[in-house]
């Protein structure tokens, strides 16, 4: 895409040559502490360095190992679980033969291991396992009664037949959360580089100020003595002369407030894009701008695209039907069906344990069947079905709001190139017109009400001309940010996530 000037050489306003003329004279000696920053630069060391950054940059971590753990989750579990020895001295009761009980003395020593493997079922909802497992027991009296207990295999599932299926819901909303998650780390990218923007021409802002401020101070002090040599000659009343000492005095406060508010603006700029080092800071003003005009529909279908609010919708409509369901289902008839096929076997040595194993079956088969809960179940239901209703409105207007945004906000940015380039040309005759006036004054032709008519008017469009510029670069990132595409490169933006 082709990048144009703002203005032509003929068209640069003479405060910004006053301004670096200035920058460059006072920078001479110095040289080598000064350092200059663009407005990409600014916003490439924000989206590196700033707080906001690191946030940005941790919170996208966190989702990326949640979705981690979520897909670990569907793989083969393995795990052991031992206890080597678990050693009971005791007087615990017994039941003998005839039914009664009595209490021993008991003192033994057991240890086992267990080797499990698990599978989560998604379709179902159901786990199956595999296990295997040793038992020793070390009876202590007199002598040490050993027996061992194995299960070489034991394979079953656990599946509940009409119960919330936890694991469907999860297959279809984490992936939702993490693309989320991805597109609102790049959107957060951006919002950093329309932050850093507003800081930049914060700075700046402050900077011309007091080279505005400078200029004008050096201007009305030349006036006020030019006007107190015609005052004592009696050319001029002693008014004119009192409004000109006036302007001296105010261009003078106007040159000491705006060094403080330089210094604030310039310890937010160190502290946002974390700079420690004391150098002397010169911003360059961003003269050129793309020439490009966005569609407005082309932005809507992108914003629709890529914008993590589109995703957080979907979202939030996934979750809601969730929890209807789990309503739905915690009220109404379930089983759960539990089974396991194993060997096991035991025996008094190691040697004989695993030998000529028993086989070894489970079934076990859990109903519950919902009978009388005075409308709790019902009212749950009701609740969810009235909260997804809910979401569903809000999805809606917020889906409506969404569209109305990108369009105004597009139909902005293309108006502000025109903008631009009429308070650069409002700018430029502002200067001459100031220049013209101020020699009318010293030659006596005027008085002084037309100087500082111009001279107010000559800051004001500088002020101006700033400003369309802030407007200009502020918008052209909050496109970016809105729709996560860059119209300059023709191509959907993808910052590098390397975690």
């Amino acid at each position: 895409m082709k990048r144009q000037s703002v203005f032509f050489c003929r068209g640069l306003t003479a405060v910004v040559f006053t301004f670096i003329l200035i920058c460059f004279v006072s920078t001479v000696l110095q040289a080598q502490d000064l350092k200059k920053f663009t407005l990409k630069d600014v916003i490439l060391l924000a989206q590196d360095n700033s707080v906001d950054a690191q946030r940005a940059q941790h919170r996208y971590k966190g989702n990326y190992w949640q979705h981690r753990s979520f897909k670990a989750g569907y793989l083969p579990q393995l795990s052991l679980d031992a206890s080597v020895p678990n050693l009971n001295r005791s007087i615990a009761p017994i039941t003998l033969p005839d039914g009664s009980d009595i209490f021993i003395r008991r003192s033994l020593a057991t240890s086992n291991t267990a080797l499990s493997l698990s599978q989560a079922v998604g379709l179902t909802g159901g786990r199956i396992f595999l296990n295997s497992g040793l038992q020793r027991i070390d009876l202590i009296g007199d002598s040490i009664t050993t027996s061992f207990s194995s299960t070489p295999i034991n394979i079953g599932f656990n599946q509940p037949l009409f119960g919330f299926n936890a694991y469907k819901w999860e297959r279809k909303i984490e992936p939702l959360r993490f693309q989320e998650a991805e597109r609102r780390y790049i959107e957060d990218n951006e919002a950093i580089a329309l932050r850093a923007t507003n800081i930049f021409f914060d700075l700046l802002n402050a900077q011309i100020n007091i080279e505005i401020n400078k200029t004008n101070f050096v201007n009305n002090d030349t006036l006020y003595k030019i006007a107190l040599g015609r005052y004592n000659i009696g050319k001029i009343a002693e008014n004119e002369l009192l409004e000109m000492e006036l302007n001296f005095l105010n261009a003078q406060a106007r040159l000491e407030q705006s060094r403080i508010d330089y210094q604030g603006a310039l310890f937010r700029f160190r502290s946002y894009l974390g700079l420690q080092d004391a150098v002397e800071i010169f911003l360059e003003l961003p003269l050129e701008t793309y020439d490009i005009q966005i569609n407005v529909q082309e932005a809507i279908a992108k914003a629709f695209l890529n914008r993590p609010d589109i995703i957080e919708n979907q979202r939030n409509l996934l979750e809601a039907e969730r929890d209807l369901d789990k309503a739905k289902a915690d009220n109404r008839f379930n089983i759960n069906l539990y089974a396991s096929y194993g060997l096991a076997q035991s025996a008094e040595s190691f040697a004989n344990v695993y030998q000529e194993p028993l086989d070894q079956q489970q079934l076990l088969i859990g109903i519950h069947v919902p009978i009388l809960d005075w409308g709790v179940a019902k009212g749950r239901v009701k609740m969810a079905e009235s909260y997804r209703q809910l979401v569903k409105t809000n999805v809606q207007q917020a889906l409506m709001d969404f569209e109305q945004e990108v369009y105004l906000k597009t139909m902005h940015f293309n108006m502000l190139k025109k903008q631009l380039e009429l308070a650069a040309k409002a700018d430029t005759i502002a200067m001459k017109r100031y220049e013209v006036t101020k020699q009318r004054f010293l030659i006596g032709r005027i008085d002084i009400i037309p100087l500082n008519l111009a001279q107010e008017a000559k800051d004001l469009a500088a002020q101006n001309y700033i400003n369309a510029l802030r407007n200009y670069w502020t918008a052209y990132y909050e496109m970016r940010r809105m729709t996560h595409f860059d119209f300059v490169e023709n191509k959907n933006i993808s910052p590098s996530m390397n975690f």
